[in-house]
């Protein structure tokens, strides 16, 4: 066995430095956005009031630039540039976010305030009938009236034409067929509302018929039809292909399976896109006033006679430019809104209804 020379020491190699964890390092706390943007909001704030900049328009884009720089300065000081760039890129999606919501949100409220002022039982229970512009009295009955005439019955035409094409695309559809299909729904899609109601009154005009909500309804079917087809096609598409091959090993009929699987599998997205297809055509105004021409009356024969709608009031109302007109106008924009609001709460509560059951 070697031993070292006498008289040299021999010293400890000195143990390398733990390197430092990532899981140890500074962090900032998790209420530090909120942090950010209250300094933020009053910096964006105060130095316009300073600088004589009364617009909120200004204040809000400022608040938002220095929402983001004091965000990424922060983290990289306080933390690293890595986490720098993805704090960054949140607030980025953060501000994008609000920039969408915000005027929303005004909108909504805006059209609360002002409509609430006029909107009273009054108001529901009453036409226009021999009622001045400039008078404060009328109400929205008539209008309200063809809307819900003219909407459902754009409905029941809608969705069950909407729901058997969006089958057959994805249950059936193959070859030539199935891609004119889709590619005339795609097209339809787009289409502009004065383009269906310019189709509907030359059919009009070819057969001498009379401007009635029924004219306007087959306006509004030609704008809700490709809406219909193009969100069911998406949720059946969703329904996994294991539940449809279940059902065909057991010897059911391809019909009977979609019937009662694939179509109660889907049944909640495929409510939710007719609410959306009927929110898009229940604030449709240029094909009733080509179709439909407006009246003062209540007409509840949707089949004979001009009959008036939600929007049409409320472009009519605008039109005449009197302070109690305007009223007349922000009130009945509530009541669509409200209208649609209540659409899609029924429209949901169906679809929790009819969900299939995943307990055991």
């Amino acid at each position: 066995m070697s031993h070292a020379p006498t008289g040299v020491v021999e010293r400890p190699t000195p143990a390398s430095p733990t390197p430092k964890s990532s899981l140890g390092s500074r962090s900032l706390p998790r209420l530090a956005p909120l942090g950010f943007a209250a300094v933020s909001v009053a910096l964006g704030v105060g130095i316009p009031l300073a600088a004589g900049w009364h617009s909120r328009i200004q204040w809000g884009m400022l608040s938002a630039l220095f929402f983001l720089a004091i965000s990424y300065v922060v983290t990289t000081i306080v933390e690293n540039q890595r986490q720098a760039r993805d704090r960054l890129a949140t607030s980025v999606m953060w501000v994008c976010f609000l920039i969408a919501v915000v005027p929303l949100a005004s909108l909504l409220w805006t059209t609360i305030v002002r409509g609430a002022e006029r909107l009273d039982g009054y108001f529901l229970t009453h036409s226009m009938a021999g009622v001045l512009g400039s008078e404060h009295s009328g109400g929205v009955y008539h209008a309200l009236i063809g809307t819900l005439e003219q909407v459902g019955i754009a409905t029941v035409i809608s969705a069950p034409l909407g729901l058997l094409t969006a089958v057959y695309l994805v249950e059936y559809g193959k070859g030539a067929l199935a891609k004119a299909v889709t590619f005339f729904v795609d097209v339809m899609t787009g289409i502009p509302s004065i383009v269906a109601g310019l189709f509907i009154l030359s059919i009009m005009l070819m057969f001498s018929l009379e401007p009635s909500g029924l004219m306007g309804a087959l306006a509004l079917t030609i704008l809700m039809v490709p809406v219909v087809v193009r969100s069911t096609e998406e949720m059946l598409k969703l329904v996994p292909n294991e539940l449809r091959e279940a059902s065909l090993a057991l010897g059911i009929p391809k019909w009977r399976t979609i019937l009662k699987v694939v179509l109660p599998t889907a049944i909640g997205g495929i409510t939710t896109g007719v609410m959306l297809a009927i929110a898009r055509i229940a604030g449709e105004t240029a094909p009733i006033i080509l179709l439909v021409f407006g009246s003062q009356l209540i007409n509840t024969n949707p089949f004979e006679g001009a009959q008036s709608s939600l929007p049409f009031y409320i472009y009519e109302q605008y039109k005449i430019g009197e302070a109690a007109s305007y009223d007349r106008a922000w009130a009945a924009a509530l009541v669509l809104i409200a209208f649609v609001m209540i659409l899609n709460l029924v429209a949901r509560g169906i679809a929790r209804w009819k969900a299939p059951k995943t307990g055991r």
